[in-house]
């Protein structure tokens, strides 16, 4: 399924998985931009005291899976941006 078909304001704490299947992090909070009802994109926070964030874009998102907690990625985490 898209992650398009999913609701991003409910996985806060999930796990992010890139295409490698390697961890990027849990999910910290969905982020709004282009419309105030639907997130755009996730905030990946690598560890409890980790300052960076990753900002993974809905676009990115191959598949979440609510059973297991996890969000697979199609691309590396080589291909997603960070931010403060």
């Amino acid at each position: 399924m898209s992650a398009l078909a999913y609701d991003l304001r409910r996985t806060t704490g999930f796990l992010v998985a890139d295409s490698r299947g390697r961890v990027l992090g849990k999910v910290e909070s969905p982020m709004y931009g282009s419309r105030p009802d639907a997130p755009d994109a996730l905030a990946v926070r690598k560890g409890f005291f980790a300052r960076r964030r990753h900002l993974v874009p809905a676009e990115a998102i191959s598949e979440i899976d609510r059973g297991s907690g996890v969000i697979e990625l199609r691309v590396p985490r080589e291909k997603i941006r960070s931010f403060l």
